[in-house]
């Protein structure tokens, strides 16, 4: 079959065939929870137009995913909300959001609709539980089951099987590949090439596997009804593709102009807060690009030099080359080691060569203050800045773009062991942030362990050369009352004793 969907972004899982005779194609959509600017869904209505058969939509939300909260349960429902909508009066498509109710009782459900389906396509995700969740039904499926990678700008697999060391590194090589010209991007509207042919009945289907999906989306109510955390509630920020839609537009709108000067001043924030919809794959890296360039009025890279540099090479205002650094750069980077390294991105093993070295030699090194994951979570410890951080990620599932640098170090110095430090970054993080479990945020995470980072001195206990941040420095450089004030989960903020 010709596709306009790159063949570097399309993999078969298995080796089973195409199937005729059966009633439709199947996108199983498990990352991409969008339905524009989406090459996994891009490549289903191509299948769907070539084979003259209708499309089947089907969207999960299981329960048994590690970190499963309200928090998290209520980002992903406002999205299906979304997409459902966005469905409802589109002939040849057939949407099934399906919320698992009790442990156990999607078992089998994803074969059943396989069982039909003369291919099946889902979304390539490097990250998390979704490699092997896919590898897994591929590999008992009797159907050709592709999955297509939407992550980003490049492909995640291009070049095969580097890992690139620093974000300088990975600029190069990003300028350089486009300079040779733009990779091809989804299409904004992947849904219009649909054949119009009546789509079969799900009704046996939805009856034998009951769904929690009606009440949810319907009534808004019934988290409580299922066996997820309920102590990690919903934020204010409502997930979604609309939501994603008015964040961007509100971005562009009224804080990019800001984005250089103001980002990284913590009482004033003048960050996106696209990542949890990134995350999610309620908005596409593409389609914010796309909009982004269209505002600068960008016609083509300005430079054909690949010098690595942060600034100057797209030829836009210092505000965008700065905030695409972020959203190609760094978050691609991100999702280069969890494909160059799918065993341990998320291990200290992973950590540079010289980023171990220096911390095994002060493994052993005397900790002034040493806390206990409780104590981490709850933000009980000695230092009103770090508590405020948690305070933030406890309540708005997200934590100030400086302050979470911040926030890791000093898990790290206050940790019986990098280790363990690690450990509770991870669980605080995949627990909390609604942008937790993503490649980008495993980035955040061991940087503050060395790794995109060089050796700095002086050598100092319990960090050795990894770069060291305090409290103290930070707040002399910036105004940082107001925001301890906002969100301390204790009462009475004590003085810093390190």
């Amino acid at each position: 079959m010709t596709s306009r969907v790159p063949a570097i972004r399309i993999r078969l899982l298995n080796d089973q065939p195409v199937r005729p005779g059966r009633d439709w194609v199947l996108y199983w959509m498990v990352s991409a929870r969008r339905t524009r600017w989406n090459f996994a869904l891009e490549r289903a209505v191509e299948w769907a137009a070539e084979l003259g058969v209708p499309l089947v939509i089907y969207e999960p939300l299981r329960l048994d995913y590690r970190w499963a909260s309200d928090r998290l349960h209520r980002f992903v429902l406002d999205g299906m909300a979304d997409t459902r909508a966005a469905l409802e009066d589109r002939r040849g498509v057939a949407y099934f959001p399906w919320v698992e109710p009790a442990p156990g009782a999607g078992t089998g459900l994803l074969d059943a609709l396989a069982a039909r389906a003369r291919v099946v396509v889902t979304d390539d995700y490097p990250a998390f539980m979704l490699p092997a969740m896919a590898a897994g039904a591929a590999s008992r499926l009797d159907v050709a089951v592709e999955t297509v990678d939407g992550s980003g700008l490049l492909p995640i697999r291009q070049p095969a099987g580097r890992v690139f060391p620093t974000a300088y590194a990975f600029r190069r090589h990003l300028q350089r590949t486009f300079a040779g010209g733009m990779p091809d991007a989804p299409l904004a509207d992947p849904l219009d090439g649909l054949p119009d042919v009546p789509v079969p009945t799900l009704q046996a289907i939805a009856a034998r596997y009951h769904s929690a999906a009606d009440a949810l989306l319907d009534a808004q109510i019934g988290l409580d009804r299922l066996p997820i955390d309920h102590a990690v509630p919903p934020t204010a920020t409502r997930g979604g593709s609309a939501a994603a839609e008015a964040t961007l537009r509100e971005f562009l709108e009224t804080t990019l102009s800001r984005y250089v000067a103001e980002r990284n001043q913590i009482e004033l924030d003048a960050s996106s807060r696209l990542s949890p919809f990134l995350h999610f794959g309620h908005i596409g890296a593409w389609e914010i690009f796309t909009r982004l360039m269209a505002r600068e009025g960008w016609l083509g890279p300005t430079s054909t030099r690949a010098s690595g540099a942060r600034d100057g090479w797209w030829g836009v205002s210092p505000a965008a080359e700065a905030f695409v650094d972020q959203l190609v750069t760094w978050r691609e980077l991100g999702f280069n080691m969890c494909v160059g390294r799918p065993s341990d991105y998320d291990r200290f093993e992973s950590l540079p060569p010289w980023a171990r070295a220096t911390l095994d030699r002060h493994r052993a090194d005397p900790r002034r203050h040493v806390y206990d994951l409780p104590a981490f979570e709850r933000g009980a410890t000695h230092d009103p800045l770090w508590n405020a951080a948690q305070g933030q990620l406890l309540r708005e599932g997200r934590i100030h773009n400086y302050v979470r640098m911040l926030w890791g170090k000093k898990i790290l110095e206050w940790s019986p062991t990098p280790d363990a430090a690690l450990d509770v970054m991870i669980e605080l993080n995949n627990k909390y942030a609604v942008d937790g479990r993503d490649p980008n945020s495993y980035s955040g995470i061991f940087w503050t362990l060395g790794r995109y980072d060089r050796p700095w001195g002086p050598e100092r206990e319990i960090f050795g050369t990894v770069r060291y941040m305090s409290s103290e420095n930070t707040a002399r450089k910036m105004p940082v009352k107001e925001y301890i004030r906002r969100f301390l989960p204790t009462p009475e903020p004590r003085l810093w004793t390190d």
